[in-house]
C-alpha cells in the first residue's frame, strides 16, 4: 500500500468516525430508550451497528480495496473524538434545528390540507347530502299532492258515472240482479278455492324443501 493511499485511508477512517458519532447521536436522538420495550432497542442496537460497519467496511474497500491495518482503528477512534469535542454541540443544534423545522412544515402542511381541502370537501359533502335530502322530500310531497289532485279529479269525472250506473242497476229486473249476485259469489268462491289450492301446495313444496 502507498503512502498516498495510506493517506487517504487515514483522512477517511477519520472522517468516517466522525459521521459514526453523528450518526450515532442522531439514532440516539430518534431512538428514545427509555421509551421503547429492550428487545425493540436490542433489535435496532444490532441493526444500527451492523449498517454502520458495513458502511465503514465499504469506504475502506473503495479507498484501499479492504486492507485493514492497525491504524485504521486509530484514525477511527480519532475522528469519533474529535466529534465528540469540536463538532457535537453544533451538530446536535443543526439536528434539532432542521427536526423542529421539518415538523413545523409537517404541521403546516397538514393544517393547510385540512382547513383548505379536508374541510371544504366536508362541507360540500354535507350541502350536497342535505340538497338531496331536501329535494328528495320535495318530489315526495310534489308526487303525493299531484296524485291526491289527480284522485279527486278522477273521482269527480268518475262520480256521474257512477250515479249512472247505479240508476241503471236499479232499472234492471230483480231477477237478473239476483242472476249476478250469484254468479259474482260463486266466483269469490271459485277464486276463494283455488287461492287455497295454490297455498297448500306451496305449503307442501316449502315442507320438503
Amino acid at each position: 500500500m502507498s503512502l498516498t493511499t495510506q493517506f487517504y485511508t487515514m483522512l477517511a477512517m477519520i472522517a468516517m468516525g466522525s459521521f459514526f458519532g453523528a450518526s450515532f447521536d442522531t439514532y440516539n436522538r430518534f431512538l428514545k430508550r427509555s421509551k421503547r420495550n429492550r428487545w425493540i432497542v436490542f433489535f435496532h442496537d444490532v441493526l444500527f451497528w451492523a449498517v454502520e460497519g458495513l458502511l465503514i467496511f465499504y469506504i475502506l474497500f473503495l479507498v484501499n480495496y479492504g486492507e485493514i491495518r492497525f491504524y485504521i482503528f486509530l484514525a477511527l477512534l480519532c475522528g469519533f473524538a474529535a466529534y465528540q469535542a469540536l463538532l457535537k454541540r453544533g451538530f446536535l443544534v443543526i439536528l434539532e434545528s432542521v427536526i423542529t423545522f421539518v415538523a413545523t412544515v409537517y404541521k403546516f402542511m397538514l393544517k393547510t390540507l385540512y382547513n383548505f381541502i379536508y374541510i371544504p370537501v366536508k362541507y360540500i359533502f354535507l350541502f350536497t347530502q342535505t340538497a338531496i335530502i331536501i329535494m328528495g322530500k320535495s318530489i315526495l310531497m310534489l308526487t303525493l299532492a299531484i296524485w291526491k289532485v289527480l284522485f279527486w279529479l278522477l273521482k269527480g269525472v268518475a262520480l256521474p258515472f257512477h250515479w249512472i250506473l247505479k240508476g241503471f242497476w236499479k232499472l234492471l229486473p230483480e231477477s237478473f240482479k239476483i242472476f249476478v249476485d250469484k254468479f259474482l259469489a260463486r266466483l269469490k268462491g271459485t277464486f276463494g278455492k283455488i287461492k287455497n289450492t295454490i297455498t297448500k301446495l306451496l305449503d307442501g313444496v316449502r315442507k320438503k324443501k
